[in-house]
C-alpha cells in the first residue's frame, strides 16, 4: 500500500512539473520578440531538461558499475544535438542509444 506522504509529494512534484510547462504558454499572450525574456527562457528549457536526465542517469552510476551505457547515451546526445541543433532529437537519441546498450547486455 502507498503511503500518503509518497501519495502527496507525488501530487505537489506533478503539479509544479504542469505549472512550469502551461504557465510561461499562459502568460505569454502577446507576440513577444523573438530574443525577449520569456523567449531566452523557454530556449533554456530543453538544455535544463537534458543536465537533469543526465544527473539522474549519473548519480545512482557513482559506485563501481557498467559505464557503457551511461558513455553511449552522452555520446549519442552529443553527436545528433551537434549534427541537428534539436533538443528533442537529441534527447530521444541519447534515450534509445542508453536503452540499446542496457538491452544487449552491456550495462
Amino acid at each position: 500500500m502507498i503511503s500518503w506522504s509518497v501519495l502527496v509529494l507525488a501530487l505537489i512534484v506533478g503539479g509544479a512539473n504542469w505549472a512550469f510547462r502551461v504557465l510561461p504558454i499562459l502568460l505569454n499572450r502577446s507576440r513577444g520578440l523573438p530574443g525577449g525574456a520569456m523567449g531566452r527562457f523557454l530556449s533554456a528549457t530543453g538544455p535544463a531538461a537534458i543536465g537533469t536526465l543526465f544527473v539522474a542517469s549519473v548519480l545512482p552510476m557513482m559506485q563501481v558499475g557498467p559505464w557503457v551505457p551511461l558513455l553511449a547515451g552522452v555520446a549519442a546526445v552529443c553527436g545528433v544535438f551537434w549534427a541537428s541543433r534539436s533538443v528533442v532529437l537529441a534527447t530521444l537519441a541519447g534515450s534509445a542509444a542508453y536503452g540499446l546498450a542496457v538491452a544487449i547486455g552491456l550495462g
